[in-house]
C-alpha cells in the first residue's frame, strides 16, 4: 500500500540545494507551482504501485516541467512542405531588411506619431502611404492590421445604410469562415446580389445602379475557380459604367500582387497597379500574401474615399502598430529599388529554377541514407493562385511509419514541417532557406541512423 507520508513537502523540495538555480531562473511562485504539480503526479504514480522517486529525480522532473512551460508556443519552424504561403505557418517570411527594421524600432522610441520637421504631433497613417501610392498609381493609401479589417472598414465608412451591388459569383468565403456577405451585413451595408453563381453580365450592374446601388463591389476569386459555362464583365467595363453613373467601384483584391506572376510560369493574377489603371476607385489587399510582407490590410485608391475611411471611428480599432509599419515600409522599398527578387523570400523561392532545386535535393540525398529524389510540385498557398503549381524536386523517405517520422521531425529544435505523399515522407527544398539545410540533414541522419 502506498505510503504518502514519504512524499516530501513543497518546502523540503524547494529548499534542496539542487533547486536553488531553478529558483533564480524561474522565480519563487512559478517554481512552487511546478513542484506542487510534480508532487501531485507522484501521488498518482504511488497509487498505481510505482516507486517513490528520489530527491534528485524530483528536482529533474520540476526542471523539465518548467522548461516545457517556459517554451513559447509561437516559435520558428522550418517549412519543407513546398507550400510557399503556408497560412498555418505564418504565410510570407519577411526579408532581412523588414525583420531588422521591426526589431530596431521595437527597442527604442520612434517617430510613429511625431513630425520630426515641425516637432508637433504627426500621423501614423502617413507611414507607407507614399510608397504604396508610388507603386500602385493610387492617389492615396491607408494601412490597417489585416485585409479582413480593411474590407469591414471600407464598407462601414462608405456604404453603411446604402445598397452595394456585388455578383453572386463573388460572395466568397475565405479561411476561418470569413464570408463577404456576413461582413457586408456587419458593416451596415445593404447587400444587392446580382447575376447568377456562374454568369453575371454588365447589364446586371446597370440594373443594380438603377435600383439605387451607391457602391459597386467586386471580390477577386483568389482561392477558388469557377469553370465551364461562365461569364463576367471585365473590370474596365464595370468601372466605365459605374463612373458614368457617379458610383464608386471597390475591389477586394485579396492577395494583392504588385508583380506579374506570369514571369514565374503561373497564371495571370490581377496586380494592384493594373486594377487601379483599369478604373477601380478603391482596392484592398493583404500584406503577407503575394506582397511578401507582414500581416496588414492595405487600402489604395481615390484620396476622397481614403480620407473618408481614415476619419471613420473603426479605423482606430484596426490601425497597425509600429512594428507592422516598419516591416511593411522596408518590404515596399524592395519593390521601389527593384530588388524584390533578391531580397523578399517569397520571390527568391518563386524564382528558383527547377535545375537549382534538383541540385539542392541531390545534395541532401547524398547525405541522407535510404533516401531518393523524385519530381514533384510546389504550391503557392495562402488563398492565392488556386490550382497553380511550380515544378520541383522532392527528397523522398520511406520509413515503416511515415507519421512517426513526421512527428519526430516536428519535435526537432527548430521543428521541421514535412508532408506525406504516397505513403512516404517528402521534403521540398524550394521552401527551405539555405541556412536551414544543415539542420534538416543533421536531424534526418540522426533519426534514420
Amino acid at each position: 500500500m502506498a505510503d504518502f507520508r514519504q512524499i516530501p513537502s513543497v518546502d523540503q523540495v524547494i529548499n534542496a540545494e539542487d533547486l536553488q538555480t531553478t529558483l533564480q531562473t524561474y522565480g519563487h511562485s512559478w517554481t512552487v507551482s511546478a513542484i506542487r504539480e510534480t508532487l501531485n503526479d507522484i501521488r498518482v504514480a504511488l497509487k498505481a504501485g510505482q516507486d517513490l522517486p528520489g530527491h534528485a529525480e524530483i528536482a529533474q522532473s520540476v526542471n523539465r516541467r518548467l522548461a516545457l512551460q517556459s517554451m513559447p508556443e509561437l516559435q520558428n519552424v522550418i517549412n519543407a512542405t513546398g507550400v510557399l504561403l503556408h497560412t498555418n505557418l505564418g504565410r510570407a517570411p519577411l526579408s532581412k531588411a523588414a525583420s531588422q527594421a521591426a526589431s530596431a524600432l521595437s527597442q527604442s522610441y520612434s517617430s510613429l506619431e511625431f513630425d520630426l520637421s515641425t516637432g508637433k504631433r504627426g500621423k501614423r497613417e502617413s507611414h507607407c502611404a507614399e510608397f504604396i501610392s508610388q507603386l500602385s498609381g493610387a492617389e492615396d493609401a491607408l494601412v490597417v492590421n489585416n485585409n479582413a479589417g480593411a474590407v469591414l472598414l471600407a464598407l462601414s465608412a462608405l456604404a453603411k445604410g446604402k445598397k452595394v451591388a456585388i455578383s453572386r459569383s463573388q460572395l466568397v468565403e475565405i479561411g476561418g469562415g470569413f464570408r463577404i456577405p456576413d461582413v457586408m451585413r456587419q458593416s451596415g451595408a445593404k447587400l444587392l446580389e446580382i447575376g447568377t453563381t456562374n454568369r453575371t453580365h454588365l447589364k446586371d450592374f446597370e440594373e443594380a445602379i438603377k435600383q439605387g446601388a451607391q457602391l459597386v463591389m467586386t471580390a477577386h476569386q483568389s482561392n477558388f475557380q469557377i469553370l465551364g459555362f461562365t461569364a463576367e464583365p471585365n473590370l474596365n467595363d464595370i468601372c466605365s459604367l459605374a463612373k458614368s453613373a457617379g458610383v464608386p467601384v471597390y475591389l477586394d483584391l485579396g492577395s494583392g500582387s504588385l508583380i506579374n506572376m506570369e514571369q514565374y510560369g503561373l497564371a495571370h493574377e490581377p496586380t494592384v497597379p493594373e486594377v487601379i489603371a483599369q478604373g477601380a476607385d478603391l482596392v484592398s489587399f493583404s500584406g503577407d500574401k503575394l506582397l511578401g510582407g507582414p500581416q496588414a490590410g492595405i487600402l489604395a485608391g481615390k484620396k476622397a474615399l481614403i480620407d473618408k475611411i481614415r476619419k471613420h471611428p473603426l479605423y482606430r480599432a484596426l490601425r497597425p502598430d509600429k512594428l507592422c509599419l516598419a516591416a511593411l515600409s522596408a518590404t515596399l522599398l524592395h519593390y521601389l529599388k527593384d530588388e524584390y527578387e533578391q531580397e523578399i523570400p517569397l520571390y527568391r523561392m518563386l524564382s528558383q529554377s527547377e535545375a537549382l532545386i534538383k541540385q539542392r535535393a541531390q545534395a541532401w540525398q547524398s547525405q541522407i541514407p535510404s533516401s531518393q529524389i523524385i519530381p514533384g510540385e510546389s504550391t503557392i498557398g495562402g488563398g492565392s493562385l488556386p490550382g497553380e503549381t511550380l515544378p520541383t524536386w522532392l527528397l523522398q523517405l520511406k520509413p515503416k511509419s511515415p507519421n512517426k517520422l513526421l512527428n519526430a521531425l516536428r519535435e526537432s529544435k527548430p521543428p521541421i514541417i514535412a508532408r506525406i505523399q504516397d505513403q512516404s515522407v517528402v521534403l521540398d527544398p524550394r521552401t527551405v532557406q539555405t541556412e536551414e539545410e544543415i539542420m534538416i540533414i543533421q536531424r534526418l541522419k540522426q533519426l534514420l541512423e
